[in-house]
C-alpha cells in the first residue's frame, strides 16, 4: 500500500486564533510504507485551546518516532496499540488538567488518530472530530462522543434533528477536561484506491455528506495538489455558509 497525503486548516470567519492542530505523514519502516495522521480541535479560555491540541498532536507524533518501528517489527497487535494510545491520552489529560489548574483556565481538545498499514487501519477517537472512508461510498468510521449523538443512539433525536440541535457540539468528554478519558477504538482492513479523511467538526457542519463525497471522490484525488485544491474548495464553501469555528481537514489517498 502506498499513500498520497494533504492537509489544510483555516481560522474561519469569527475566531481570533486557530485552536486546531494536525499532522499527517508517510513513513517507510522495514521497506513498508505506513501513513499516520492526528487531528485535534482545541477549546479553552484565553484562547489556550491551541496549547491543548498541539500538546496532544506532539505526544502522538513522538510515539510514531519512538515506538511504532519496534511495534511493527514485532507484529503490531490491536490490544498493544490500544493500551499505548490510551496511555498517551490519559497522560495528556492529566498534564492539560494540571496546566489548567495552575493557570486558572479551562481547556481541552478532541483527538482523532489514524494509522494505516498494508493490512489494517487503527483509529482512536475522543470527542467529535471524525475519520471517514471514501471509496464506493462515504462511511464515517468513528462515533461522535457528544450529547446529541448519544440521544440519536437512544432514539430520542432523529439524524435530521441532530444536525440543527443547538447542543450538537456539547462533548461527553475531551482530553484535558474529563476526570478520566475513555477513547473509542476502531479497527479494520484498509482499501486501496480509497480516501481516508480526518476533520474537525468545523469542517462538516455547514456542508453535506453528499458534498464531501463529491469533493473527495478517489478519482479526483490523484495528486497532492489536487487533494489540496479540493480541501480548500470545501473550506471556502463552509466559510461562505458562515461556519463560525476553525476548519481543519486531512486527506490520505491509498493506492
Amino acid at each position: 500500500m502506498n499513500y498520497i497525503i494533504s492537509a489544510s486548516t483555516d481560522i474561519g470567519n469569527t475566531k481570533k486564533t486557530n485552536q486546531d492542530s494536525l499532522n499527517v505523514k508517510v513513513i517507510t519502516i522495514g521497506g513498508e510504507q505506513v501513513a499516520f495522521a492526528v487531528l485535534c480541535d482545541g477549546m479553552g479560555g484565553l484562547e489556550k485551546g491551541e496549547l491543548a491540541s498541539a500538546s496532544v498532536v506532539h505526544a502522538y507524533e513522538k510515539w510514531v518516532l519512538e515506538r511504532l518501528p519496534a511495534l511493527l517489527s514485532a507484529g503490531l497487535r490491536d490490544d498493544i496499540l490500544r493500551k499505548e494510545w490510551e496511555g498517551i491520552a490519559g497522560l495528556c489529560n492529566e498534564k492539560i488538567k494540571d496546566y489548567g489548574r495552575r493557570s486558572a483556565i479551562s481547556l481541552g481538545t478532541t483527538a482523532a488518530v489514524l494509522l494505516l498499514t498494508r493490512e489494517r487501519y487503527y483509529i482512536m477517537n475522543v470527542g467529535d472530530s471524525r475519520v471517514y472512508e471514501i471509496a464506493g461510498q462515504l462511511s464515517v468510521l468513528t462515533r461522535d462522543q457528544t450529547v446529541v449523538a448519544r440521544e440519536v443512539e437512544q432514539g430520542l433525536l432523529s439524524l435530521e434533528q441532530a444536525r440543527s440541535d443547538p447542543r450538537r457540539s456539547v462533548l461527553l468528554q475531551c482530553i484535558g477536561s474529563s476526570e478520566e478519558v475513555y477513547p473509542d477504538f476502531f479497527f479494520g482492513e484498509p482499501k486501496a484506491g480509497a480516501v481516508y479523511m480526518l476533520c474537525s467538526d468545523g469542517f462538516r457542519h455547514e456542508i453535506t455528506e453528499a458534498e464531501i463525497w463529491e469533493g473527495f471522490q478517489p478519482q479526483t484525488m490523484l495528486r497532492a495538489e489536487q487533494m489540496k485544491e479540493n480541501e480548500l474548495r470545501l473550506i471556502a464553501l463552509n466559510k461562505l455558509r458562515q461556519e463560525r469555528d476553525n476548519i481543519s481537514v486531512i486527506t490520505i489517498r491509498t493506492y
